[in-house]
């Protein structure tokens, strides 16, 4: 994050900073951060602009902006209501997109949480009684504060692990035990872990919330109840030996059970009201994309019998797209319809194309291989297929989903389709990251201050300062941030650290948002832009800082500027580059020329050349560029 060296945000710490650390900075007054300090234990922020007459929340919001936004260096882009925004990990151009995908379960269907997770985990709970397991377990209650996705179970000790985009452990849970950093080493040197398939599962998606409350409730039973003795592995009664990761596997196979064999479906659809979400904007925009010129398909693993109960649920208004419009068969709004798809193994060899009867359910006999039909409905199928049926390219395809490795990792990283997650619990992280934004004003706060204690050492310094109390008061408001989003912390990090499921949004989302309806609120011509991502050196270091220091590298750096005259001319001038005379050389090029033209490629989406209209604005854009240099 890039910071001016005035604008540091210094919040009210008498709760972060204890009586060690206000002794030191009341005795160094002279330096930056105990000037700051002082000034924090008096209550006020320090900004660019004065606090004066400002109520609280009118300066958390002001702190929130300047820990958020960099100051000037990070203006926000997106003017849009929060509540109504789509992020961006890398740029798109929506007037590229020629074909609208979606899933179905939790992207146009969304559950209704905790009810729905409540459901799935009172049904895995009766199925693994009736395998034998103790009927005590039935006491257990969802508790919908402690799950969250993306942590990984590790079948060996039984353990659920919040890590990093590297293995880096971050947050160590046995149970409803959270173990302390010396327990993490004795199982884990160096609190890593590789991913490593055959030991560790990761609960990726919003259907495995309640395996992992269940995972967590049957670890601490066994391991604390008086009748088991626990080991390193699993728990022991008598001469019967059952490891963690027997009882994962049980679990997971009680999840595959209820969805496919037991009551979830029907139980859903019996009660959809309780349990699944309605928008009466949903015809409206579906419509609104095909009357733009895309088409719009549906791609759903669920069968066809599931999907029309929900699809029809979804689409139940007396009303079609618009008020003034009779109302419509659901299957009217989509242009293909694909279900059983069988992702993400749809992305990859897939199954036999068939085509669906709509009356009975039933997959009508051979193999789809002519065109896809408006009205039809198709089961199973690969994406090499589906693609060459629809006439498309990879990145004329936007597909929406849930799944951050069914629907988006293999969809982005196997057939190059452009991908937006849905990501529901993104309405609880904005309202922690703005409603407790003092909690990251401090944490800024205390990385300033530990830098500060450093400020005046160097390799030659013996004395080594005290910065325990200063680590335990980081430790304290990292646990604190932590709590606001729940026993497990934040779905995208744990204090400063981002963890495996945000480094795989980053990776492979190119969109990211709550709900796909956020679209509305863009027009279908939108450029959405990527934001900066800035490295260490870059966030760290402010503009208004200069540093000049001769090196062989700076010779790197070509600069120029041409006046129009010049520019008509086609003249180029390199700096720092001695001209050599090459008449008569043979070498067709002694050396590349300074490039002319933007030579990144990352904001295009499309692969087709640059039509003479747009070149020629290219070109004009570069002109007033120059005329601006000079």
């Amino acid at each position: 994050m890039i910071r001016q060296n005035v604008d540091v945000v210094v919040t009210p710490a008498d709760n972060v900073v204890d009586a060690g650390l206000t002794s030191y900075f009341r005795d160094n007054p002279g330096s930056l951060t105990g000037n700051l300090f002082h000034q924090a234990m008096l209550g006020l922020n320090l900004s660019p602009s004065s606090n004066v007459g400002l109520t609280r929340n009118d300066r958390s919001e002001q702190d929130l902006d300047c820990f958020t936004e960099g100051d000037q260096h990070r203006l926000r882009t997106d003017k849009r209501e929060i509540a109504h925004r789509i992020f961006v990990n890398r740029s798109l151009h929506l007037e590229n997109i020629k074909f609208y995908g979606f899933d179905m379960d939790y992207t146009l269907a969304e559950y209704k949480s905790p009810q729905y997770e409540q459901l799935g985990f009172n049904l895995l709970k009766d199925h693994l009684v009736s395998l034998g397991y103790p009927e005590e377990i039935k006491e257990f209650e969802y508790d919908p504060s402690f799950p969250v996705r993306g942590l990984w179970f590790d079948t060996l000790y039984g353990n659920l692990l919040k890590v990093d985009a590297y293995g880096n452990i971050l947050v160590c849970v046995h149970g409803f035990e959270f173990l302390k950093h010396s327990q993490v080493y004795e199982l884990y040197p160096n609190k890593f872990l590789q991913l490593d398939e055959s030991r560790v599962y990761v609960l990726n998606t919003l259907f495995n919330l309640p395996e992992t409350y269940l995972l967590a409730c049957l670890i601490d039973f066994f391991t604390n109840s008086p009748q088991y003795t626990p080991e390193k592995t699993g728990v022991k009664a008598g001469e019967l030996t059952m490891s963690f990761k027997s009882i994962f596997q049980d679990v997971r196979n009680a999840v595959d059970w209820i969805h496919l064999q037991g009551d979830l479906k029907t139980r859903t659809i019996q009660n959809l009201d309780d349990y699944v979400k309605k928008d009466e904007r949903l015809p409206m925009f579906l419509t609104r994309i095909r009357e733009n010129g895309a088409k719009v398909f549906l791609l759903t693993n669920s069968d066809y019998v599931f999907t029309d109960k929900i699809m029809t649920y979804l689409f139940d208004f007396p009303h079609g797209a618009r008020p003034e419009d009779p109302h419509r068969n659901w299957k009217t709004y989509f242009d293909i319809i694909v279900v059983d798809a069988s992702k993400p193994l749809f992305f990859g060899e897939g199954t036999i194309l068939r085509q669906v009867d709509t009356k009975t359910g039933a997959l009508k006999l051979g193999t789809h291989r002519g065109p896809l039909h408006l009205g039809e409905v198709y089961s199973g199928g690969s994406c090499d297929v589906f693609t060459e049926l629809i006439g498309a390219k990879g990145k004329d395809v936007l597909y929406i989903g849930d799944h951050i490795f069914g629907d988006i990792l293999k969809s982005k990283k196997i057939r190059g389709w452009r991908t937006f997650l849905i990501v529901p619990e993104l309405v609880q992280e904005l309202h922690v990251w703005t409603d407790k934004c003092q909690l990251f004003a401090e944490l800024q706060s205390l990385d300033v201050m530990l830098g500060e204690m450093y400020k005046n050492l160097d390799s030659s310094t013996k004395e080594k300062p005290d910065i325990s109390k200063l680590r335990a008061s980081i430790r304290d408001v990292t646990h604190k941030m932590d709590l606001a989003y729940g026993m497990m912390g934040s779905l995208f990090r744990s204090g400063s650290r981002q963890t495996f499921f945000s480094s795989q949004v980053v990776r492979y989302a190119d969109l990211y948002a709550a709900t796909f309806l956020n679209l509305i609120y863009y027009p279908f011509s939108y450029m959405f832009r990527a934001p900066a991502m800035l490295m260490p050196h870059e966030s760290t270091v402010a503009h208004e800082q200069r540093f000049v220091m001769e090196t062989p590298m700076i010779s790197r750096s070509r600069t120029f500027k041409l006046t129009d005259e010049e520019e008509d001319q086609g003249k180029v001038f390199s700096q720092g580059l001695v001209d050599i005379d090459h008449t008569g050389s043979q070498i067709p090029h002694a050396r590349p020329e300074t490039p002319r033209n933007v030579t990144h490629t990352h904001d295009e989406d499309c692969s087709d050349e640059d039509s003479d209209s747009q070149k020629q604005a290219n070109i004009e854009a570069r002109k007033l560029s120059l005329r601006e240099v000079n």
